[in-house]
């Protein structure tokens, strides 16, 4: 069980409550006696139906680690990572060689010669835990970087049955020439709001593997049909899937060739609305690629506002970006701090549901606010570059309308963007 994800986060929960809790007590029935019911703040009612409705993500690795215990193992922190591997990182000829007379096994290797790293993912000795292998591992070379491959999590929740959207007049900017990636579960591309995109995949062998958040996020993103429209409608989207619905989706290696490949395309702004816990592995490519004048846009995440920071929204350089409702309240559930770039609008509307044609499903969380934020900066970044880069986010960060505390804060970021996005909301 994590040390913390649902544990601070319910006691954090339950400290609010408490400042509130004479709205909460039950009405006594008194026979003959006729008693007023007090009336329950809207805001409670929303708090009460997000601790019912949104599993923690603790809750989640948890599910996945007891359904695939033979895939998945836990780091010291209780983070999800790939069983009995370890990642290399530019691994020395000198430390491979004592790595294997130790009785590591060298399982795969990457060469993301657009980034200029390789990596090596070591199997551990039979019989050692990634914990065991990789404190080995660190003790034979001490100069070199390796890490666990950590298993990121999507950041987001779908709720209820899908459903049919309402006619909208949408004329957001967009088109072919804007171009925008996605790291992320597959996109179903034969859902209406996805038909008009050019869309180019990556990952699992070829193979198109929909999955339900990445259908929805990448709608949010570049969608675009007479009843709905995302940030940057018909966009050419190149979308990486890193889970194709294997146990260990999400690992870290294959999101770092999903990194390479856009790399590799000059795909200017990034979208990953995934969340996990500091990599080495992760830092090194996302600083490489904000050096380079990439936009990477991540979703803070929804641990609760004592969490610490998640990743790779935490990193430098990264624009990290928390979620509204519709009346501009940040959601109880998404993650704060000094990493927070942007707020964007993150609950109470709905997005493509995988598996239908046309149909649409509510969503909630940071994972849906973040493709908002991507897709407003790859309509104005067209090629990485440091200094244009810099430029379309200044843009951006200076429309933002202030919300919470005066100036920048720890809540809501520089302010809101998006607001009124994606049209068609279905409030």
């Amino acid at each position: 069980m994590r040390k913390w994800a649902g544990g601070i986060f319910l006691i954090a929960t339950l400290t609010w409550f408490g400042a509130a809790r004479a709205q909460l007590v039950p009405q006594v029935q008194v026979p003959g006696v006729q008693i007023p019911q007090l009336p329950v703040d809207p805001v409670l009612r929303g708090v009460g139906e997000t601790l019912r409705n949104l599993p923690p993500r603790a809750l989640r690795a948890d599910h996945l680690f007891e359904q695939h215990r033979a895939e998945l193992d836990r780091d010291p922190r209780g983070d999800l990572v790939v069983r009995a591997e370890v990642v290399a990182i530019d691994i020395t000829d000198g430390a491979l060689a004592k790595a294997l007379q130790a009785d590591f096994r060298v399982k795969r290797t990457q060469d993301l010669a657009g980034l200029a790293v390789k990596i090596t993912v070591l199997e551990t000795p039979p019989g050692w835990s990634a914990s065991r292998g990789l404190k080995r591992l660190r003790k034979l070379d001490p100069d070199g970087s390796y890490d666990f491959n950590h298993v990121y999590l999507d950041s987001g929740e779908l709720r209820g049955a899908p459903h049919a959207a309402q006619a909208v007049d949408a004329d957001a900017p967009g088109g072919a020439a804007v171009r925008v990636g996605l790291i992320d579960g597959g996109v179903d591309a034969s859902h209406e709001a996805l038909r008009a995109n050019l869309l180019h995949r990556f990952g699992c062998g070829g193979r198109s593997v929909p999955d339900p958040h990445g259908t929805s996020v990448a709608s949010l993103l570049a969608g675009s049909t007479a009843r709905f429209a995302g940030a940057a409608p018909r966009a050419e989207l190149f979308a990486a899937d890193v889970y194709c619905g294997a146990p260990t989706g999400g690992a870290v290696d294959a999101i770092a060739a999903a990194f390479e490949w856009l790399a590799q395309e000059r795909v200017a702004v990034v979208n990953v609305s995934l969340v996990g816990p500091r990599n080495a592995l992760l830092e090194h490519l996302v600083k490489i690629l904000v050096n380079r004048g990439y936009l990477i846009v991540a979703a803070v995440g929804n641990d609760g506002a004592a969490a610490p920071p998640l990743y790779p929204a935490a990193y430098p350089g990264v624009v990290g970006v928390t979620a509204v409702d519709a009346r501009r309240h940040v959601l109880l559930e998404a993650c704060r701090g000094k990493h927070l770039a942007l707020a964007a609008p993150g609950a109470d509307f709905s997005a493509a549901a995988a598996g239908t044609q046309d149909r649409y499903v509510d969503v909630r969380g940071t994972s849906f606010a973040a493709p908002i934020v991507a897709g407003l900066l790859a309509r104005d970044l067209r090629e990485p570059d440091p200094a244009a880069s810099g430029r379309v986010l200044a843009a951006l960060v200076a429309q933002a309308v202030d919300l919470g505390p005066k100036g920048r804060d720890d809540i809501y970021g520089a302010g809101l963007v998006g607001a009124g996005l994606p049209e068609n909301a279905i409030k």
